[in-house]
């Protein structure tokens, strides 16, 4: 049989070798460092920024209303099969 403190030790070694494989991993195949690049800044950001959210707003409301509409129509479903039965 293998003692405990044996048993400890291996356990030890398991449990370090899967936390430190990810990082050896990474060290092994590092993703290329390059400078950032500075773009230039939009004039007319503001006006389409402000477009974009009002698209934005409007489709999440889209969503919501059919999200709510077929939750409705399935409790309406569900209730109609109770009285059915």
């Amino acid at each position: 049989m293998i003692s405990r403190t044996a048993r400890l030790a291996l356990a030890s070694l398991v449990t370090a070798s899967i936390a430190l494989s990810p990082l050896s991993v990474l060290a092994a195949d590092p993703a290329p460092v390059s400078a950032p690049e500075v773009a230039p800044a939009p004039v007319a950001a503001p006006a389409d920024k402000a477009d974009t959210k009002k698209v934005k707003k409007q489709a999440k409301q889209q969503k919501k209303a059919e999200k709510k509409a077929k939750k409705k129509s399935k409790k309406k479903a569900k209730a109609a099969e109770a009285a059915a039965q």
